[in-house]
Order: C-alpha cells, then structure tokens, then sequence
C-alpha cells in the first residue's frame, strides 16, 4: 500500500491536509511531537503507539491527539 497522499483529514477539531507521506508516524514528526508524552486516537479509537509506523490515514479521518503535561 502506498503512503503517498494528499488528503484532508480532523485533527483535533481543525481540517487538514496531508501531502505525501500518510503514516501517523510521519504526521507526529511533522507536529514536533515527542512521543512520550502524547496519546493519539483515531475515528474514537486509541492508536496504539507501537503501530503509528504502519497507520495510514485516509481521507476524512478523525484524529485527536493528546498532549501529557506534568507539573504540580
């Protein structure tokens, strides 16, 4: 399957577009998201974080990614 796109996908409530690589890995380097700390659901499901290489997006997916912060 190819993981060139171009494509309008949610993420977090805002559309978007995707050009080229469609991974989800791809779009988290893309945000300068460090891994760690984020957690990313997909159409209401949880990716999990050992599958973001093999995910593609596709056109009209929903996408919510969730930043960890700690403090106190």
């Amino acid at each position: 399957m190819s993981t060139d796109a171009d494509i309008q996908i949610m993420l977090n409530g805002e559309p978007r577009r995707l050009i080229g690589d469609a991974r989800l890995v791809t779009l988290v380097e893309n945000l300068a998201l460090k891994r760690g700390r984020i957690a990313i659901e997909i159409n209401g499901a949880v990716a999990p974080r050992a599958a973001w290489p093999e995910i593609l997006l596709k056109p009209g997916d929903t996408v919510e990614i969730v930043n960890f912060v700690g403090g106190g």
